[in-house]
C-alpha cells in the first residue's frame, strides 16, 4: 500500500474524503438535469458501476429547482456543478445538495459569496474549489507567461483565501487541465502548500482510448505517490465507462478491491490452439 498524505476530512453526504478515507469515486451525468427519470436512471447505473459521488450540471434556475426531485429518488450524494450564478448555488442547498463545485472569484462578488458561504455552513455541506488550466484570469495567465502549474496553484488558493475570510473550511480542491505533466506539477505543489483534500482528475482528457490512457498516467502516478482523495475520469461518452475505469486504477495500486482480477496470457509464436482451448507454455 502506498503511504498517503493525509489531509483534512470532510463529508459529502455519507461519504468521507480525505483523512485516510478510502479514495472515493464520482462520475458526473450528461442527462438533463430538468429531466427527471433519465438522470435518476443514469445515476443508478454510475452506482451500480461502483460510483461513490455523483455531479450534476445546473446551468439555469430549472435545473437547480429539480434537484430535489432527483435527490429524493436516489440514495448517493450529489454536487450541483455551479458556473456565475450564486443564486444556483443557494438554491441547489435549498434542494437538499450534499456539496457544491465552484469557483468563488466567478460568482458576482465578494457580497455573492458571503451569501452562499452562510447557506453552505447552515447546511454544513462542504465546496470543492474547481481551478481549470482554460479558466485562469488574464492576470495570472501574464503574470506566469501563460498556463503553468504555478498559475493553476495561486488561482486556487485565492478562491480559498476568499472562503478562509468567511471562516469556513469545508473544503476540497481539483486543478485540472488536459497536459498530464502540467497536472502532476501542479496538484504536487499544491499538495505541499494545504492540507485540503484534493479532487484528481486530468479534464477535457478526449475519447475513451486517449481519456483513459493519459487518466490512468496522470491519477495513477499521483495516487502512486499518496497524493489524492477522490477522483473523476473525464471521458467523452458514457459516464459508467468513467466510473469503471477509476475503479480499475484504484485496483491496479492496490488501493480498492473492485471485481475480479484476470489474468491472461498476451500470446506469442509458442501459443497453439485446439478447437476452442488455448494452450500455452509461456
Amino acid at each position: 500500500m502506498f503511504k498517503r498524505k493525509i489531509t483534512r476530512q470532510i463529508y459529502v453526504g455519507k461519504i468521507a474524503i480525505g483523512g485516510g478515507a478510502e479514495i472515493s469515486v464520482q462520475s458526473m451525468t450528461n442527462t438533463k438535469t430538468t429531466d427527471t427519470e433519465a438522470t435518476v436512471a443514469q445515476i443508478k447505473a454510475l452506482v451500480e458501476a461502483g460510483c461513490d459521488i455523483v455531479r450534476l450540471a445546473v446551468p439555469d434556475m430549472s435545473a437547480a429547482k429539480n434537484l430535489g426531485n432527483i435527490i429524493k429518488a436516489v440514495e448517493v450524494p450529489l454536487i450541483a456543478d455551479i458556473h456565475f450564478d450564486y443564486k444556483l448555488a443557494i438554491e441547489a442547498i435549498h434542494q437538499g445538495i450534499a456539496a457544491l463545485r465552484l469557483n468563488p472569484g466567478n460568482i458576482g462578488g465578494a457580497a455573492h459569496v458571503k451569501s452562499v458561504v452562510a447557506e453552505a455552513k447552515a447546511a454544513k455541506i462542504p465546496i470543492r474549489i474547481g481551478v481549470n488550466a482554460g479558466s485562469l484570469s488574464r492576470k495570472l495567465l501574464e503574470k506566469y507567461g501563460g498556463v503553468t502549474a504555478e498559475a493553476l496553484v495561486e488561482s486556487a488558493l485565492e478562491h480559498v483565501a476568499i472562503l478562509e475570510a468567511e471562516d469556513f473550511y469545508d473544503i476540497k480542491i481539483s486543478l485540472k487541465a488536459h497536459d498530464v505533466p502540467l497536472t502532476l506539477a501542479a496538484y504536487r505543489l499544491m499538495s505541499e502548500k494545504v492540507d485540503y483534500p484534493l479532487h484528481l482528475g486530468i479534464t477535457e482528457a478526449g475519447t475513451v482510448n486517449t481519456g483513459v490512457i493519459k487518466s490512468a498516467v496522470g491519477i495513477g502516478a499521483l495516487l502512486a505517490e499518496g497524493i489524492g482523495d477522490t477522483v473523476r475520469i473525464s471521458l467523452t461518452g458514457d459516464p459508467v465507462v468513467e466510473v469503471k475505469v477509476a475503479n480499475e486504477i484504484l485496483k491496479s495500486l492496490g488501493l480498492k478491491n473492485y471485481g475480479a482480477t484476470l489474468i491472461a496470457c498476451p500470446t506469442c509464436g509458442r501459443t497453439r490452439i485446439k478447437s476452442r482451448k488455448k494452450i500455452s507454455n509461456c
